[in-house]
């Protein structure tokens, strides 16, 4: 083996190890947007599953209440990381989504702060499509708990939509014809309405959905979170 080979061959491991040295430290370095969602919702509205759809696994509890008692009966933190989930400024970046599950009819505020010290960024409000709501206390709350900003940073999400689908009705045209708080509700909050079919396996088909949904409400607000208004106590 002549020297010139020799230096060729030195030269190419030397690149090879400064080339893994660089997407290791590339890796390390990698952007990162923490977000933290919260989840809203009566009895059986499906929150459980929406927050199971965004992390992507079967953490949060779900199933059919038991004499009126909800499966979830206190406040709880999941959180997943997605590696390389979205383009930022040019680069890769990882979302890590920090999901809250609450119980119905009570948001602890001192709880919500505990587990979101630095702010809530999405409200996700869950609500069936198949019953009749006039729930005007969950909005009256949450805006004690957030002010009047929330509206900005929510989504309204619609579970068992399949039971339009099954009467022939259309989204657009149900919520023409929803009640008047429903109505309204959809037309305020900053995310926009996401209907939800029960029918099929759609915390796994729709996860991606819901998270790119909050990305881009989270964006829209330049990714700032809500301060949760700790002296509040709020009885949905």
């Amino acid at each position: 083996m002549d020297l010139g080979t020799e230096r060729s061959r030195h030269g190419n491991s030397i690149s090879r190890i400064l080339s893994s040295w660089s997407r290791h430290l590339s890796d390390n370095e990698r952007d990162v947007l923490a977000l933290s969602v919260l989840l809203l919702g009566d009895r059986q509205s499906g929150r459980s599953s929406v927050g199971n759809a965004l992390i992507g696994g079967e953490e949060f509890k779900t199933g059919t209440c038991i004499s009126g008692i909800s499966m979830t009966t206190e406040h709880k933190l999941l959180s997943r990381n997605f590696p390389k989930y979205f383009r930022r400024r040019g680069a890769e970046s990882d979302l890590v989504l920090r999901v809250i599950d609450t119980p119905p009819h009570v948001i602890q505020s001192h709880h919500v702060h505990e587990l979101c010290p630095e702010g809530v960024h999405v409200l996700v409000l869950v609500v069936r499509a198949d019953l009749l709501h006039d729930n005007t206390h969950l909005t009256e709350h949450v805006e004690t708990l957030f002010g009047p900003e929330w509206r900005r940073h929510a989504l309204l999400v619609l579970t068992h939509a399949d039971h339009l689908k099954e009467a022939g009705l259309h989204p657009s045209v149900y919520l023409t014809q929803t009640s008047d708080w429903l109505r309204a509700l959809a037309e305020e909050v900053g995310g926009g309405v996401l209907f939800l079919d029960n029918s099929c396996d759609w915390p796994s088909v729709r996860g991606r959905p819901l998270r790119e949904r909050l990305l881009r409400l989270s964006a829209r607000n330049h990714h700032r979170a809500l301060t949760v208004q700790t002296e509040s106590h709020s009885d949905l």
